[in-house]
This record gives C-alpha cells, sequence and structure tokens, in this order.
C-alpha cells in the first residue's frame, strides 16, 4: 500500500462509525473514539452498545497495546518533577530536598540553602519559605497545623504524606483514604504505596491485579521503585523479557 493510500485509510477511519448504522462526521455527525482504544468512532452511546460484541476483542487488545507504550515510554522527568525554583530535576535521595509545609512545595537543598543564607546576610528576624516566603514553622504544633491546611486544600502531597504516616502509626484504613485521594489526584506516589497496601490487604480486600496497576501508573509517571518492583514482578511470573 502507497504512503497515500495509507493516509485515505486512516482519513477513513477517522470519518467512518463502524457500527451498524454507516453514519460518517461528513453528515456533520460528531464521532467520538472508543474510551478504550483508537481503532473506532461512534455517533451515540447506542450505536457503541450495538457494536460492542463485534468490537470487544479487538479492544482489549489494542488497549492493552497502548498501556504498553505507555508504560515502556522514557518519562519526561522523574514522579518529584522538578525543583519549583531552579527548574532542575528533584533528585530521587529524599535527603537532598526538603519538603515546605507552609505550600508542600519539594524545594532542592541548593535552593534552600541559598534562600537561608540570604536571610542571614539580610539579618533576618525569622526564615521564611524560599517558594511562598511564609515565615518557617518553629514548632511541631505549627507544622501540623500548616499540614492540616494543606490536607483541607486537597493538595495531593499532604494527602499523601498524611496517609504514609497514618500507614505508620498502623491506621491502614485512613491510609488506604488518604494515599487513595492523593492518587485520584495524580500523585505517582500514593499510587507506589497503594500497590503494597492492594499486595498486602491493609486497608484494602487483597488484590493483585490493583497492585499491579497502581505500580504501572507510578512507573508511567516517572517513579523508579514502582518500575523495579514491576520487573521483580515479571520476573517472579517467568516473564524475563
Amino acid at each position: 500500500m502507497s504512503g497515500a493510500d495509507d493516509l485515505e485509510a486512516i482519513e477513513a477511519i477517522d470519518n467512518n462509525c463502524f457500527a451498524s448504522c454507516g453514519a460518517t462526521a461528513i453528515d456533520d455527525i460528531e464521532l467520538e473514539k472508543c474510551n478504550d482504544c483508537d481503532f473506532v468512532r461512534y455517533c451515540s452511546d447506542e450505536c457503541k452498545q450495538d457494536h460492542l460484541p463485534e468490537h470487544e476483542a479487538k479492544c482489549k487488545e489494542r488497549a492493552a497495546e497502548l498501556r504498553d507504550e505507555k508504560l515502556f515510554k522514557q518519562p519526561e522527568s522523574g514522579f518529584l518533577g522538578d525543583c519549583p525554583i531552579c527548574c532542575l530535576p528533584l533528585s530521587f535521595n529524599m535527603k537532598e530536598q526538603k519538603v515546605q509545609t507552609c505550600c508542600s512545595k519539594v524545594i532542592c537543598c541548593g535552593c534552600s540553602f541559598a534562600n537561608d543564607i540570604r536571610e542571614v546576610q539580610e539579618n533576618r528576624q525569622q526564615f521564611t519559605c524560599p517558594f511562598c516566603r511564609h515565615p518557617k514553622p518553629s514548632t511541631e504544633e505549627e507544622v501540623k497545623l500548616n499540614e492540616m491546611k494543606r490536607i483541607a486544600s486537597n493538595d495531593p502531597g499532604a494527602l499523601r504524606e498524611y496517609g504514609k504516616e497514618l500507614y505508620i502509626k498502623g491506621d491502614f484504613d485512613g491510609a488506604f483514604k488518604y494515599c487513595t485521594k492523593a492518587a485520584e489526584l495524580g500523585d505517582m506516589d500514593a499510587h507506589y504505596h497503594l500497590a503494597f497496601m492492594y499486595r498486602k490487604g491493609h486497608g484494602v480486600e487483597m488484590d493483585e491485579t490493583k497492585a499491579v496497576y497502581n505500580f504501572e501508573e507510578a512507573a508511567i509517571g516517572g517513579h523508579p521503585r514502582a518500575r523495579c518492583n514491576l520487573a521483580f514482578l515479571d520476573a517472579k511470573n517467568g516473564r524475563y523479557e
């Protein structure tokens, strides 16, 4: 098939409704993609249901292919992202960065130290956050108050950290609740910790499939430990390739 034929085939896929109704985008009907794959378009939910028996097997196969493409694609950055001040990638070593409880921003130690030096030179009476300039907490009570404010505002990082704190205390139900909420808001580290909860049955019924799903979500988001755990699971199941 020539390049022109390929383009015509792709255009036909984009325009045609693959169920029995025969409607096309040319008929001024806006077609919607299948939710799980990129093979077919539909003009309505009824059209989708009519075509489901014929399409279901191919849809699952294609959805798995798309999932693998995302899983094995090199992430643009790590799951922690970049330092919001110097814009350099944050280290996976948590000792090389600091979480600001006032705004939940993760700042590299270099920028945090530079800010401290500047404020000492300016004879500041109180150190402030390098990012939001909020006064740094001086007591554990102030730290906890800042954390609770961030949790109340649905900050995913604060929700995840609180979930981890509850897990250490043995409150698995609470840990699952907060980590789930953080994961729903896009926190990759929360997905990573949820995977272990599903594997161990802590705070939720044990479910290996959901554990793998959360490991995959974290790995897609650039979480190296999640990807490492997926490799161990594949080796355990004999999938060495």
